[in-house]
Formats: C-alpha cells, structure tokens, sequence
C-alpha cells in the first residue's frame, strides 16, 4: 500500500470513531435513565481503560525508547501540566468543552506520532490507532453530551465540529511523515507528552465520574477497554 494511503487510514480510523460516537449519543429517548446512569458511566470507564491501554502499551514504551532519563521525565510532567493548565482555564471560563478541547489535544500530538511511526517503520502504528480509536469513541459520546448541555448548539454543529476535528488527524500525520520521521527522538517527546497530558485528563475528568453505587458494568468497563488494548498489542506488533 502507498505510504499516503497507509497514513490516511490510519489517522481517519480513530478520528472518526469521534463523530461516529457523538452520532451514538444523539439516541437519549432510548432508557434514559439507563442511559444516564450505567451506560454512561461504563462508556466513560470503558475509554479510560482504552487510554491507559494506549499510555501503558504504545506511548510510553515507545517514546522512552532512546531518550535519557531527564528528557524523558520533562516531556512526561510537561504533558500533565500543560493538560492541568488548560484545564484550569477552562474552569476560570466555565467552558462547556472541556472534553472536547482534551480529545483534541490528544488527538493531533497522537496523530504526529503516528505520521512519523508509519516513516519509521514502526510496528506499533496500527495498534496506535486502533487504541485512539478504541478512546475516541467514548470521549465522542461523553464530549457531545457536555455540549450539548451546557451550549445551545445544535446536534449538527456539533458533530460537523467533532468532522472537522477528525480531518485534523490525516493533517498531523503528513506533517509527522514528512518533517518528523528524520527525529526518533522529538517523537518519543511527543508520544511521552501526549501520555503525560492522558493521564491526567484519565484521572481529572474521567475517573471522578466513574463510580455509581449498586453497579458494577462500569468498572468492569474500564477492564474491558484494558483488555482490548491488550489483545490488539500482538495485531499491531
């Protein structure tokens, strides 16, 4: 396969997977309190266990490849706080698209990466983007419903938004195949960048909302987005 094409597949699959999960979210007349209540927290525990999936399995383990110590631990912690700033913006401003502006953040770094990984031959890429789709998904679903509650946007703005964001994708990955691939290291920076600034947002945004009394399909969900970042470790390899 050409190379442009490979990209192209590779950085459309998780980036679609983000209106693709907003479309999932307009269906609220269908049980909404199941929908309220235990759907979407299993959804939620179900992308946090993807984006640990892809820290733990891909990120992290590539990007610390060849960078020292020091560097390593910069670009990490500057990840979470960079996350933590505009996260404390975002609340100054009382913004209902704090998720939406996180998916985006993980979103373009991760797809740079994956642009220089395809011009490296790295055998991860097709795992990278299968875990980014595995998290974009749920982070669709969740990031329309917080807009569309605290906005007055409508259901096609708002997926055309979540489009247009997806078209970044192929973007980044160009950028990172051609100006990227001849610096493994500045990768590993931004693979390590991208898991610092996931964490946090996993552990800010995402866990908290978790819990819900008397069910247990939610943490159970963040086992099964684990599970199948693990499973796809060995298609990607």
């Amino acid at each position: 396969m050409h190379p442009w094409l490979h990209i192209l597949g590779l950085t459309l699959l998780p980036g679609l997977a983000m209106p693709l999960g907003a479309l999932l979210a307009l269906h609220e007349h269908i049980h909404p309190r199941w929908l309220e209540t235990e759907l979407r927290h299993t959804v939620l525990a179900f992308g946090a266990g993807a984006l640990l999936a892809a820290v733990a399995l891909v990120l992290v383990p590539e990007g610390m490849r060849g960078l020292p110590t020091c560097l390593v631990a910069v670009s990490f912690a500057g990840g979470g706080l960079l996350f933590m700033l505009v996260d404390r913006f975002l609340a100054a401003h009382r913004a209902a698209a704090s998720q939406a502006i996180d998916m985006l953040l993980d979103y373009v770094p991760e797809t740079l990466a994956l642009g220089a990984a395809v011009a490296l031959g790295s055998p991860g890429g097709l795992l990278l983007a299968l875990l980014m789709a595995l998290q974009n998904l749920p982070e669709g679903f969740n990031a329309y419903r917080e807009m569309r509650r605290g906005t007055r946007f409508g259901n096609r703005f708002i997926i055309g938004l979540f489009t247009l964001i997806a078209l970044l994708g192929p973007l980044a990955g160009v950028c990172g195949y051609l100006w990227l691939a001849p610096y493994p290291q500045a990768v590993g920076v931004i693979m390590l960048f991208a898991s610092g600034g996931i964490l946090y947002s996993v552990f800010q945004d995402i866990a908290p909302q978790v819990p819900l009394q008397r069910h247990w399909s939610p943490p159970l969900g963040a086992v099964a987005g684990f599970l199948l970042g693990m499973v796809a470790q060995p298609l990607g390899a």
